[in-house]
């Protein structure tokens, strides 16, 4: 079977450094060993309200950042997920495989819901089901996933196999693997290195975004939170020390290094000459990505083109798939 790679992020505006190195730089090396689509996942972002404005905007911003990022849309695909209706249809059949017990274990409904879980809203309940769907829908074998998202992957494969057993068609959806890729797969708060860098943060210096400038990344890295002693010399060192831990891994992560080279590198200096490096490295690698991701959001109908060539051939294997799944489930028609 072909190494397939489905991966999506969602347009809920504000792209930031962990987006970038958590997901959107590690698509761009996955196309020389896979075949990749790339999903900007609208249909998750409404499992909270958007302004519907806002949300064609952010649609078309992730899909530039892909680009600008180095995606190549014409040898692999990208498209946003609402404008194939194959992931609502089997959704739709995998909510009715999955189960209860399962979605209720799911941690990040639980933290993304709050203590008045009464008025969240069912899909964002369901959402991991439609994740399976996403994945499934092409038969992936790979998923590039930060650690928060593995819970949901490991779901999908229950799924998987469930579908496969239920209906008696053994090996018909395969059990994708996760890629969890490089030093700085969790990207923390510039505030606070016990929490994972958000939009959501009331703070802007909190977060490094895809569209600052050089002046405000240089800021950012300069106002980020530190403690009092010299970097240490060993990775065991790190523990107990969140901010120099996310410092020295967004370091590597922008390096290419490993994280033990970083360390190396700044072993027992001050927290003052790994920021001067660091905001260096930040506006030599995301400075001109975010200047093409302007030069694309002004061009929308360039963005809408990509993205609608990206959808059709999106759909060129969903269909057969989807097709064979309703021949299983048993839906006349099909």
């Amino acid at each position: 079977m072909t190494a397939r790679v489905l991966s999506g992020v969602q347009p809920t505006g504000n792209l930031h450094l962990g987006n970038y190195l958590g997901a959107i730089r590690n698509f761009v090396g996955l196309q020389d060993t896979h075949e990749c689509l790339y999903c900007v996942v609208d249909m998750h972002a409404i499992t909270v309200f958007q302004d519907p404005k806002e949300l064609a905007a952010n649609t078309r911003e992730v899909a530039a950042a892909f680009i600008a990022a180095g995606v190549d849309p014409k040898n692999h695909i990208v498209f946003n997920q609402a404008q194939v209706s194959q992931h609502a249809e089997l959704a739709w059949v995998l909510n009715c495989v999955s189960r209860m017990g399962w979605l209720n274990r799911m941690t990040q409904f639980k933290e993304k819901a709050g203590k008045d879980r009464e008025k969240a809203s069912v899909g964002l309940y369901v959402y991991p089901n439609l994740m399976a769907a996403d994945i499934l829908l092409y038969k992936a074998t790979h998923v590039p996933v930060g650690e928060d998202q593995k819970q949901h992957l490991e779901l999908a494969r229950d799924i998987a196999q469930k579908f496969n057993h239920d209906f008696k068609a053994e090996g018909f959806f395969p059990q994708p693997e996760p890629l969890i890729q490089g030093p700085a797969t969790r990207v923390m708060s510039l505030r606070d290195g016990t929490k994972k860098m958000s939009k959501s943060d009331p703070s802007d210096l909190s977060r490094i975004t895809m569209l600052d400038g050089p002046d405000e990344i240089a800021k950012k890295i300069r106002k980020a939170k530190t403690d009092t002693q010299a970097l240490p010399e060993t990775k065991e060192q790190l523990e107990g020390r969140p901010e120099a831990a996310n410092l020295l891994g967004i370091y590597a992560a922008l390096a290419d290094v490993p994280l033990e080279a970083a360390i190396g590198q700044f072993a027992g200096s001050q927290f003052s000459n790994l920021k001067e490096q660091l905001a260096e490295l930040a506006i030599e690698k995301i400075g001109p990505i975010g200047e093409e991701m302007k030069r694309l959001t002004q061009d929308p109908a360039t963005v809408d083109a990509i993205l609608a060539d990206g959808a059709e051939r999106a759909r060129a294997i969903a269909e057969p798939i989807m097709a064979e799944v309703r021949h299983k489930v048993g839906f006349l028609g099909s």
